[in-house]
Order: structure tokens, then sequence, then C-alpha cells
């Protein structure tokens, strides 16, 4: 067999024959080998004699060893032993004391053997190392062999195909196994629960390159606790002997769950904290009961969970809610906002934002307003999808989506249970915990006084806008010479109702009032107030008086009505004469497109506001003929929080100065184009155009 070719081993893997590189144990301990004949006499001298010694092959050979190489007091008890091992054959070991050339005494260690040739010769073979090379030596791999085998932490050997070489007991604990079953065999065949692809290539890398890897961490399931998972922290580093031979690789492994757990529930901690920050900021942005639910479902995903819903009870926000399971049935729930981590079956089959859902006294969601207390089902089956579903259909569309735990908490604000806040985790291994459970808690704590603040502000808001609407005059009556379109826009649902009003009164001779105004405030009592100051008007224009005695009369029932003040314009419009006669008290100026001419801004006295009181109103008179057009409106349709009023009423002169449209359209229109979706006010607005000429 030449000499490099692999030669199997008794498992039919295969080792490369050949020399081996310089820097073995043997060249490290310089083993010299001494030949002696029976008379005692050297007759082989091994090179590494001439180091142990200090003589040369041709210094010793012939000589006797008892002369050249030991003292002399020494000798009896060398001729004594050298007669033994030849008589007998048997071997003898230990220290002995040495001469060496240079005339000192040196302790060597020996291992004396008879040896016989093939002529039936007999020769005594003395093996001979340095006495203190062979001590450290020894004391290194005794110290070697116990700092694996006591370490606390586990140590493997690998050699250059990956396969184990040595393994130390605390990593047979770790591992699970025996560490004589790790011998020969490779991690994946050791390791089956880990990322194994992972460790072997940094394994591979770190023999290729020489460059160790260091606290690499890792997670996950071994023989030893298959049913946890646990944290360790590897280190990888290329063994090479004193030649530089690749030996193979070591890896040490230190179990850190602890540190991983603590790590893992402080990253958990700041994550709930960032989620609750969150919340803070992002939940309860506006008065509105749906845009609230649907901050509170968003704020949740993906963090807590795949799939977040809000469903109030429906009773709750009728305001007509007895004590929740007090008839101990079914409930009726409005689902308020739906919210998912990622496009999901589950989501999907939810109910619908605006849908109404009974669910009977046993499903999930039923029990958590029942009772007040979060239901929370850390491993779901199929029975409990089915009630949580809002179907059977539905709970096997949850299954299809890895639905697998489950969180409802109550929405509670003061005392009230409102509904519940229901979340779901699929894509999410984790199940629902204690942790989440508070988490939940909190969210849905902060969320519930949000939803109930806009709920109650929502009635409020329903009840002063249905007052305005009623307190506003209906259709237009049919005029004489005078086409007349109206429009009211109430404030965002964020907003309280303002007192914006206007109205058309139809008077004796054909003649027709017109009136805008807006009493400064919002709320319930904002809309009674503009009621009164309504009323007042119609019964002041019944009399037939000039506009400025009109403002002078609801000036002087203003100022009895608790601090309340308002602007107001009142016209009176003559179809015979061509003739408008209008007084303002505050308001902003009207706006007048004749035909064929640009528009502009009527110059009155601007009066003051109704209810400041001592301020006379001038009645001013200008012609409208057929074709013009006269617009009333309040501060809402140009006043914004970030243009300077005069440049709003620029932009007005601007937008009016396109073709006309029918009247009706023109009142959308003009709202549409002046106000921004943001604008926070409510807007009145009347548009008159004069009709052709009429006689008396």
């Amino acid at each position: 067999m030449d000499e490099g070719e692999p030669l199997p081993d008794d498992k039919g893997e295969h080792w490369a024959a050949g020399p081996s590189p310089p820097g073995g144990l043997l060249d490290l301990l310089s083993v010299a080998a001494v030949v002696l004949d029976t008379t005692g006499r050297i007759v082989f001298w091994s090179p590494q004699a001439d180091e142990v010694f200090g003589y040369t092959a041709e210094e010793a050979l012939g000589e006797y060893a008892g002369r050249l190489l030991v003292q002399e007091e020494h000798r009896d008890l060398v001729v004594k032993l050298f007669a033994e091992v030849m008589a007998t054959g048997a071997s003898w070991a230990g220290a002995f004391p040495i001469r060496h050339k240079d005339g000192g005494t040196r302790l060597v260690e020996f291992r004396n053997m008879r040896l016989l040739d093939d002529l039936g010769e007999v020769y005594a073979l003395g093996i001979a190392a340095d006495h203190g090379t062979l001590q450290r030596v020894e004391t290194d791999l005794a110290l070697s062999e116990r700092l694996v085998s006591q370490a606390p932490i586990g140590i493997a050997l690998l050699d250059t195909n990956l396969r184990y070489l040595l393994v130390n007991p605390a990593l047979e604990r770790i591992n699970g196994v025996p560490a004589a079953d790790h011998i020969g065999r490779h991690p994946h065949d050791i390791l089956p629960f880990l990322d194994v692809e992972t460790i072997e290539s940094a394994l591979r890398q770190v023999l290729l390159t020489g460059t160790p890897l260091i606290d690499q961490y890792t997670v996950g399931r071994t023989p030893a606790d298959p049913d946890h998972d646990h944290a360790w922290s590897v280190s990888f580093y290329r063994l090479e002997g004193a030649s530089g031979r690749v030996i193979g690789v070591a890896n040490s492994v230190v179990d850190v769950s602890e540190r991983h757990r603590a790590t893992t529930e402080a990253d958990r901690a700041r994550r709930r904290l960032a989620v609750i920050a969150d919340a803070s900021t992002r939940v309860g942005t506006t008065l509105e009961v749906t845009k609230t639910a649907q901050e509170l479902a968003e704020v949740a995903v993906p963090e807590l969970a795949d799939v977040a819903a809000v469903d109030v009870l429906d009773a709750i926000l009728a305001f007509r809610r007895t004590t929740p399971g007090s008839h101990g049935g079914s409930e009726l729930f409005r689902a308020l906002a739906v919210a998912c981590a990622y496009p999901t079956e589950a989501a999907a089959v939810a109910d619908k934002v605006g849908d109404l859902a009974a669910y009977d006294a046993d499903r999930l969601i039923t029990q958590c307003v029942h009772t007040g207390r979060p239901v929370v089902i850390a491993h779901t089956d199929r029975e409990d999808l089915q009630r949580i579903a809002r179907n059977t259909d539905a709970a096997a569309a949850f299954a299809r989506a890895g639905v697998h735990s489950y969180l409802a908490v109550p929405l509670i604000a003061r005392n009230e249970v409102l509904g519940a806040f229901d979340l779901l985790r699929a894509r999410n291994p984790a199940p629902f915990d204690d942790d989440d459970v508070l988490l939940a808690g909190e969210l849905a704590a902060r969320a519930a006084i949000a939803i109930d603040n806009a709920r109650w502000h929502q009635s409020v808001r329903n009840a002063a806008e249905t007052l305005q609407r009623s307190l506003l005059p209906g259709r237009p009556p049919r005029l004489t010479g005078l086409e007349v379109a109206a429009y009211y826009q109430p404030a965002q649902a964020s907003s309280e109702v303002g007192g914006d009003w206007y109205d058309v009164i139809a008077l004796e001779g054909d003649k027709t009032a017109l009136v805008v105004g807006d009493v400064m405030g919002n709320g319930i009592d904002a809309a009674a107030t503009m009621g009164r100051l309504r009323t007042a008007t119609c019964a002041f224009a019944d009399l037939d008086l000039p506009p400025g005695e009109v403002l002078q009369h609801l000036d002087k029932i203003t100022r009895g009505l608790e601090h309340y003040i308002a602007t107001c314009i009142y016209a009176v419009y003559d179809p015979h004469h061509r003739r408008c006669h209008i007084a303002n008290a505050g308001h902003l100026p009207p706006a007048l497109v004749r035909n064929g001419l640009p528009p502009e801004l009527l110059e009155l006295p601007t009066g003051a506001p109704l209810g400041v009181g001592g301020v006379p109103f001038d009645t001013t008179i200008f012609t409208l003929d057929p074709g013009d057009r006269f617009f009333l409106y309040t501060d809402g349709l140009i006043e914004t929080r970030h243009h300077p009023i005069d440049e709003r009423l620029d932009a007005l002169l601007r937008t009016l100065a396109e073709p006309p449209r029918p009247l009706e359209q023109t009142c959308r229109w003009l709202v549409d184009a002046m106000r921004h979706p943001d604008d926070h006010d409510d807007v009145a607005l009347l548009i008159a155009q004069a009709g052709p000429s009429t006689t008396s």
C-alpha cells in the first residue's frame, strides 16, 4: 500500500496514512532509545539520545553504559537492575539520575525492557526522556483533562470532519445524550431539535479561517429537556498542534437560559410600555366612537395580537342599558372596529364594522361582558372556536387561518360595561398569558373612558343638532321676484354644534326678509339661544320695521340671554323697486355678484354684535337687478386657523367668479370649495337671486 493511501478503520471509515508533521507529542518529549548487549555495552544509539545524555553516537557506541552514563555511587544499583531485566525479562520503569556529558547529574525517566532478536540474542532496550519535560507534559495533560471534565460549562472537541472526539460531563448533561454516544457522530445526529445547519456551518467556517466565533446565541431544545426552550452562549475555536497542524475544532457551551428569560421579560416589559405609550397618543384623539374604537384595535396589532376587534353593546350606544347579564340571556353587539397585522381569513370572517350580532349567553364574548372579567383561552380547540366565531363557517375559517389563542377583556367605564376588546393570535406562536391580559386590560381601560366620553359627547351633539335643525326653517317659500336657496352643514362630529342660523320670511307687499346669524358658542345652549333669536326675528319682521330697528330690538333681547352675543345680517328685498334694505350687527360682509360684473363685497357699516348694547344699527340700501346674486353666510364658510380673514374673503370672491351654477347646486359647491375637511365650525349659507322685474 502506497504512503498516504487511505486506510479503513473498524467502522469502515477511511483515514489518510502518511508521515506526521513535526511537533507531535513524541517530538515534544524527545524520547531517546538506547540498546545494550548482555555485557552492558551500547550497541544502538538514537539521535534523540544526543539531546538527553549529551553524547553523540560516535562517542557512545561501544562504550559500557554504566561507566559512561552513571555516577560511580549509582553503578551497583544499575548493575543489579540490568541483571534483573536480562535474567527475568521483567520491565523496569522509573526515574534515575544519569551523568550528562557536561559533568552534571540529570534525572531521566526510563522504561527498560529485554529484547530478543531472530538469532536468539538478548538485548536491553532503554526508552528515556527528560524527567522534567515529562512531568510538565503530564501535568499539562492532567490539568487539561481536569479542566475539561470538571468544567461547569459544556466542552466538546470535534475532528476536521466534525465528528465528536471528546465531550465533557457538562455537555453530556446539556445535550441529554451520554458522552460515549457522541463519539464518532456529527452534531446533526445528536441535536435534531436545534438549528444544526447553522451550527455546523459555523464550525466549518472556524475550521477554514481559524477565526473564533465567540458568544453565539442559540435558542432551542435538547433531549435533556425536550418540552422547554433553553438558551445557550456557544463559542467555536480551532485547535492546532505545536507545528500548526489543525487538530479539529472545539466548542464551549454555557447555559444562559435564566439570562435569556430575564432579557426576554425585560424586552416584553419594554414593548408593553411602548404599546401603552403609543396608545396614550393614538387612542382617543377624537370624540367619535367608531374612530376611537378603530384606534384601539390598530394599536393592538401586531404587538399584542394578529387580529383585534372592538364590539360594543348596542344598548349602550342607544343609552338604554341595564345591568350586564341581568337577564342572563344573549347580548346584541355592534362591531365598531377590526384590525389585523396581515391579510388573513380570520379578519375577513369577523363581524363587519357597523354590523349587529346577537351572541348567546354561552359565547365567550357574552361571558366577558356579563362577568366584567377577562376571558382567556390559551390554546383554543374546535369547540372553543365555535364559541368565539359568528357561526360555524367563521369558526372553520378561524381554524384554517391558524387561530390558536383567544383573549377578550371588558370595556368598562364609570362602573359600566360597554362591550369587549377581542384579540386573536395565529402567526404569533405564543399563547396569551397573564402579562398579555394585564396589557390588554390597560389598553381597554384607557380606551373605554375615551369611548364613553365620545358616546356621551355624540349623544349631546346629536341632541343639539336635532334641536338646531328643528329650529331652522324648512324649504324656502315660493317668493315673488326672488329665488332663494339655503344650506346648513353642522360641525364635524369631533366638535360641538354651533349656533348658526338662517331664515327666509315672506312679508306683505311681496317683500322678503333674508336673515343669517351666528350665536357665539356651541352646544344645546347656543342652539336654544339661536332658536329664541330666530323666533324674535320673525315677530319683528311682521311689524314691517326697517332692518336697523329690527336689529335694535334683537340687541335688547340678546342682552337678557345670559352672556350670549350674536352676529346677524338682516335684509329686506322689495322686488317691485328692485331695492334691498340691509343692516349689519357685527357680521361678515355679504357678497354680491351682479350680472356680467366681477363679484364684490358689500360695504356696510359693521355695527356691533347683538348683546353688546348702546350701539345704533344703520340701514343701507342697494339695488338688486334681475340675475344678480346676493350671498349671506356665517364665518364657518371662510374662516380657518391658518389664513387671515382678508385672504379668505379674497378666496371667496375668486371662487364666486367662476361660471354660475343652478342656485341649489351652488350652495353645496361653494361649501365644498371653501371648506377643508378638517374645519370644525358649522356653516349657514343663504343665496338670493333677483328674478324678472314686476310691476306693483
